[in-house]
């Protein structure tokens, strides 16, 4: 096998064990000999693709990330729904589920790990931007404070599947959304049947990579 090919064999396998290590036991606590232990690798093999923990930190959240669709030519309401409608589906597909990763990650690290807490936010940031740029086509008033709230009930889904361990509980943001919308001024066809499979609009973060990479 060729060395470029073998290195990179490696470094795929050590962000997997990353990935499933940080999200299932937390940050914090798993610590470098947890790794290489798992890897059965020596530190020093493991320093040679990533210099720091911090790094290993940083390349965890990066590879969850994935930007939200810039062109879609469904009507923007359609996208905002589907969203929704696609975290229902993602939450409802895994069979372990500890969270948002980006939310445990904001809430593990410290000032210490201003990157990492950085890529972080900016997942998280990025949803509500989306949110924002579509109502913006919309005629409502204040689509910065209406991305604001739809943000906050994407969010509060994440924490009630985390809770309550049912992915159900996710339709009453879905309703939630809804009445938003609609006090906003934004027309929504009543009796519209859900979202297909492949209408739903939803970054691969943490739940999908989250059932992957079991």
């Amino acid at each position: 096998m060729p060395a470029a090919q073998d290195e990179e064999i490696t470094r795929t396998r050590i962000l997997e064990t990353i990935d499933r290590l940080f999200y299932r036991q937390g940050i914090r606590a798993v610590g470098v000999d947890t790794i290489v232990a798992e890897l059965g690798i020596s530190k020093k093999t493991l320093y040679r693709y990533f210099r720091s923990k911090s790094e290993m930190i940083e390349a965890y959240l990066r590879g969850r990330f994935r930007p939200f669709p810039l062109q879609s030519n469904k009507p923007p309401v359609e996208q905002i729904l589907s969203n929704f409608a696609w975290l229902e589906r993602s939450l409802g597909s895994k069979q372990e589920y500890r969270g948002c990763a980006y939310l445990n990650a904001l809430a593990e690290l410290g000032e210490d790990e201003r990157e990492s807490r950085a890529i972080a936010a900016q997942f998280k940031e990025s949803r509500r931007l989306w949110f924002r740029d579509l109502l913006s086509q919309l005629d409502v008033d204040d689509p910065e404070t209406l991305a604001t709230q739809l943000s906050l009930l994407v969010d509060g889904a994440y924490s009630a599947m985390l809770i309550r361990k049912d992915p159900t509980s996710t339709r009453a943001a879905i309703a939630a959304a809804r009445v938003l919308l609609k006090n906003a001024g934004v027309s929504i066809a009543s009796n519209g049947s859900p979202p297909s499979a492949g209408d739903l609009v939803g970054p691969a973060d943490e739940a999908r990579a989250t059932k992957r990479r079991r």
